[in-house]
């Protein structure tokens, strides 16, 4: 009964084993049958299903896969299948493995990286004539850009420095031109004929006369304002004089009081008067008389 389970057993695994083993072979030959016809996503469905579903690990299947994602343009997904045989026991196999790297990295920013991949194509299989050269154009593209980027460093360096003198030339021409100026008009000068210096002497006289004329009449506008102020003065002083005379006046004593001091009686003092007034009146009289003396002069009287 027992020997009767273990052959029941090994007898169904056999025909499961069987069904996979047709399952992944005819994967494999759609996978191809669409790759060959440039069905490239046709092929990306069975391979992904057979390696990454069926968890069926063959190396010639991974690189189809991706060789077919290359075409898809999805290098990302193309580099990692790359990756995973590099470190494959087939060496041609490693070899192309390495070579499609390069291919992916052959730009410009990551040309020592290529090189780098197809070198290491080249180590793996020397046979592979499209890693060498593959390599051989890299190589060459990377002096070429090292050379150009030389250039441009020099070019760049050449132009600042081609600036810098450019700006020390035209300090030295603005430096020069301004001496020359101050020398032109030193000479002028010297040059100068003694008739324009006469000119230039004289005109600097008259302005010296000017200036002169100028402040005098300045000076005498001042003495006139200053007489004025005098004159607007003087009225004042007169009308003080006048009130200190009618002062003195109203303090001088009448005649009355001058005879009470005196006691002298008004009738005296009449008398006293007519008898001033008589005998000035008989001065008066003599002069008269008295004949007045020719003077002598040899002139006419006219």
């Amino acid at each position: 009964m027992k020997l009767f389970s273990t052959i029941l057993i090994l007898a169904v695994c056999l025909k499961a084993s069987a069904n996979d083993i047709s399952k992944i072979n005819e994967l494999k030959k759609n996978a191809e049958i669409a790759f060959k016809h440039q069905q490239f996503d046709v092929a990306v469905s069975n391979y992904s299903y057979l390696i990454d579903t069926l968890q069926i690990y063959d190396e010639e299947s991974i690189m189809n896969l991706g060789h077919a994602y290359y075409q898809l343009n999805q290098k990302n997904l193309a580099q990692s299948q790359y990756q995973k045989l590099v470190l494959s026991d087939n060496e041609q196999l490693k070899s192309v493995a390495y070579q499609q790297l390069g291919a992916l990295s052959n730009d410009p920013k990551t040309l020592e990286k290529a090189m780098s991949y197809f070198k290491e194509s080249i180590k793996s299989d020397p046979s592979n004539k499209d890693a060498r050269y593959n390599y051989e154009l890299v190589k060459k593209k990377l002096k070429d850009q090292q050379e150009q980027n030389q250039n441009q460093e020099n070019q760049d360096q050449n132009n600042e420095n081609q600036e810098n003198q450019d700006e020390e030339k035209k300090d030295q021409d603005q430096k020069q031109n301004q001496e020359q100026q101050e020398g032109d008009q030193n000479q002028d000068q010297e040059n100068q004929n003694p008739e324009d210096q006469q000119q230039q002497d004289q005109e600097n006289q008259e302005q010296q006369n000017q200036e002169q004329e100028d402040q005098q009449s300045q000076d005498g506008k001042e003495n006139e304002k200053e007489g004025d102020q005098q004159e607007q003065q003087q009225p004042q002083e007169g009308e003080d004089n006048e009130n200190k005379d009618q002062k003195d006046q109203q303090q001088a004593p009448s005649p009355s009081d001058k005879m009470q001091e005196m006691n002298i009686s008004e009738e005296k003092a009449k008398m006293i008067l007519e008898a001033l007034k008589n005998s000035e009146i008989q001065y008066i009289q003599q002069n008269r008389r008295k004949p007045t003396k020719r003077k002598e002069s040899d002139k006419p009287d006219w």
